[in-house]
């Protein structure tokens, strides 16, 4: 099997506008036989009351409610057209928000039984006045936020990790998303602001502890090369380090390209070869 875990559609508003068809025929080209389509999940209807970042950053990073439905039929009619050729997935790009859990609940509830899986993932965190900030919409709203924290790395990276734990052990009800979506997406702009490149032990514990409840817990990781393609990141996530501990714990790494356009589908798969290779090798 060959799989891009991890990819959007032009309904996707940050995107390129680039059509579904078109990434589908790519991936065949590159000899994909597994194709995940994960559109961004509405936010909650309320989510900006408690935002404090740039409007345009939640106006722009997800379906509205009222495009769920186009976008499940657009999934299915490509997954429909294409089945010959390759196994389209359809799902969804769930954000992990504390203190919305309900609402995270209720959406799942009504369309999980609808699509094949998905992925949760951490876009924003509560900042330093309580108030909501993206990761990864621009390094001024990430200071923004955090900026007290942006020049202690490691505290910042172990606040990251300590929302993906409750993100882990959030019940979403059945057939909720089980793929942790781009794990160390806090590093966006590391190379911006100068951040730590390696964990120290303090925060290792705190990946060691979520790395542990996700094995009990049957989930798997995103293995998503997009980073490395961010002019500030330069590096895929979850990073070299943590992808190894991850496989030694028999974690499922999941190759995701997070295609926005069609020319990012598959995007450094290689990579995930290399990896997987030298995992192999050495065992």
């Amino acid at each position: 099997m060959k799989v891009d875990g991890h990819t959007h559609t032009e309904l996707c508003p940050h995107g390129s506008g680039d059509h579904l068809e078109a990434m589908v025929e790519r991936a065949i080209e590159l000899g994909f036989t597994d194709y995940w389509v994960t559109e961004h999940a509405p936010l909650p209807v309320n989510f900006s009351d408690a935002f404090g970042g740039p409007l345009d950053d939640i106006q722009t990073a997800s379906l509205r409610i009222d495009q769920v439905d186009d976008y499940l039929e657009l999934a299915n009619q490509i997954k429909e057209r294409f089945a010959a050729q390759i196994k389209v997935h359809i799902g969804f790009e769930l954000d992990y928000l504390a203190g919305f859990e309900a609402d995270r609940r209720h959406f799942w509830d009504h369309y999980g039984p609808q699509v094949d899986g998905g992925i949760l993932s951490v876009h924003y965190l509560p900042g330093r006045d309580g108030r909501y900030y993206g990761v990864d919409y621009s390094p001024e709203e990430l200071e923004q936020g955090f900026g007290e924290l942006i020049t202690q790395p490691q505290e910042l990276y172990r606040y990251y990790f300590s929302q993906l734990q409750r993100a882990v052990n959030c019940d979403l009800g059945p057939n909720a998303p089980k793929r942790l979506g781009h794990l160390t997406l806090i590093k966006k702009y590391q190379d911006r602001f100068g951040l730590d490149t390696d964990f120290d032990a303090t925060t290792w514990q705190a990946i060691e502890r979520l790395l542990a409840q996700m094995v009990a817990d049957d989930w798997e990781i995103d293995f998503n090369t997009a980073g490395l393609f961010k002019a500030d990141c330069n590096d895929f996530y979850p990073g070299w380090e943590i992808a190894a501990r991850a496989k030694e714990l028999g974690l499922p790494l999941v190759f995701g390209s997070d295609a926005h356009a069609t020319v990012e589908v598959g995007h450094a798969y290689h990579l995930f070869e290399k990896f997987s290779q030298k995992v192999v090798m050495s065992v």
